[in-house]
């Protein structure tokens, strides 16, 4: 495994812990990403995390196709997100899956090029969900640090797009993870 990989595993393992500590009254609860409640989050992340093992593994987004579309959660969301993350888990141990060339919307790009976006969506995602059901969120603090400077470029891109809100201002003495989920247009 790569260190991006690695730390990948542990933001899967970090929104697992969340994704447990979800109680039955909070599936509707709204949170930071004003489009979607707990359960639509938790869709959203199972819907990319699915994708990972086949990607990582060299099939094309032709050869995925629609196999993740429809009804993802059913009666056992939690069930659902296991599955999924447990999958990518899995996919990141595979010889040779941190270091060819994935297949994604924008492009071919490196493995850990893809991994990284993964593990930005796994970060930020994950502090939506802890915002939302009252936990902490623990991102340890290399990572924080290397994901603000490797997202600040993108993160310009997909607000001229209208794909992310603009920053939020934080106190210069903020930490990375303040300052990442502030660059994400969150309110930390």
């Amino acid at each position: 495994m790569s260190e991006m990989s690695d730390r990948y595993v542990n933001a899967l393992e970090e929104l697992d812990r969340h994704v447990h500590a979800i109680g039955d009254d909070q599936w509707a609860l709204p949170t930071p990403c004003t489009d979607w409640d707990v359960r639509a989050l938790i869709d959203h992340l199972v819907y990319e995390t699915l994708w990972v093992p086949d990607l990582v593994q060299g099939k094309t987004l032709e050869e995925v196709g629609d196999s993740y579309d429809g009804e993802r959660l059913g009666e056992d969301p939690v069930g659902a997100w296991e599955k999924a993350a447990s999958a990518a888990i899995d996919a990141m141990g595979i010889e040779g899956a941190t270091e060819g060339m994935v297949h994604t919307s924008g492009g071919e790009v490196p493995s850990d090029e893809y991994i990284g976006q993964m593990l930005v969506d796994a970060v930020i995602h994950g502090w939506d969900l802890a915002q939302s059901i009252g936990v902490d969120h623990h991102v340890d603090t290399h990572t924080a640090s290397d994901l603000l400077v490797w997202f600040g470029p993108q993160a310009e891109a997909m607000q001229r797009y209208g794909a992310m809100a603009a920053p939020v201002e934080v106190p210069g003495d903020a930490d990375d993870l303040t300052r990442l989920i502030a660059l994400s247009g969150r309110t930390p």
